[in-house]
């Protein structure tokens, strides 16, 4: 059983499909989905989703693409009012893109920490995005006293995991550890703790091999989970055993379907 800690099921163009990605992900032995928001104006349809079907969770916040977007920006009281709903786990993404730069890099921190500091009064964890920006998103977190949360589709340097780790957090890693330029990951991934490792699909994007280049869904978490096995030394059901063990002890909101 393995759980995709990170999706996109309600991007733009998306909807139609859902329910097919959603039931492709269950006969593949997927037992849950964490359906990740970019943007103020995804929560409805997050909840709405999350509601829809059992093995869905939502997560809500601002993607830093948009965190110069007033209008998108989820707020403080925002955060309060959607994480009382009991299918909203976490918060994020939320974090710092310096590669694409779409917004403001201050407008980027404010709003990362304004979500740290809801997050911890909601006692949410932090799903983190962080692009090119390693040495500010260390500066904010060890600032904002961050202790609980996940650096996901994790592609950075290697003193970002190191750091993550030293504060509590969980690494998440997607399909990119299945890419033929991807020795530099594979090689921080096998020095991070079994027990602080999720496995993602970022889907839509980032499809692992052999799908590389199609569009991206939560069944294909299991070839990303087979080469993380490998990578680990591990076989394929320790490996899940494991990260669906690490996703319940952060998401602790979370239903452990495995219980049903």
């Amino acid at each position: 059983m393995l759980i995709d800690s990170h999706c996109h099921l309600d991007y733009r163009g998306l909807s139609d499909a859902r329910a097919g990605m959603v039931e492709r992900a269950v006969a593949a032995g997927v037992v849950g989905m964490l359906n990740v928001g970019t943007r103020r104006s995804d929560c409805e349809n997050l909840i709405s989703t999350a509601e829809e079907f059992d093995n869905v969770y939502a997560a809500v916040g601002t993607h830093p693409h948009h965190a110069g977007e007033a209008d998108e920006v989820i707020s403080a009281e925002d955060i309060a009012k959607f994480s009382s709903h009991p299918k909203v786990v976490g918060i994020g993404e939320t974090g710092l893109d310096y590669f694409y730069d779409k917004s403001p890099r201050p407008d980027q921190e404010r709003v990362f920490r304004e979500h740290i500091r809801a997050a911890k009064a909601a006692g949410l964890p932090v799903i983190i995005h962080s692009r090119d920006a390693e040495e500010d998103t260390i500066r904010i977190m060890r600032e904002e006293g961050l202790s609980s949360g996940v650096l996901h589709c994790f592609s950075s340097k290697r003193m970002l995991a190191e750091e993550g780790l030293s504060l509590g957090l969980y690494v998440s890693l997607s399909g990119m550890i299945t890419f033929k330029k991807s020795e530099e990951l594979r090689e921080i991934a096998k020095d991070i703790p079994l027990d602080r490792l999720l496995v993602e699909t970022d889907s839509p994007y980032l499809a692992p091999e052999p799908y590389r280049g199609k569009q991206c869904e939560p069944a294909y978490i299991v070839h990303t989970a087979k080469m993380l096995a490998e990578i680990k030394g591990v076989d394929f059901e320790t490996l899940a055993k494991a990260t669906t063990d690490n996703f319940y002890r952060l998401f602790s909101k979370c239903h452990d379907a495995r219980a049903s």
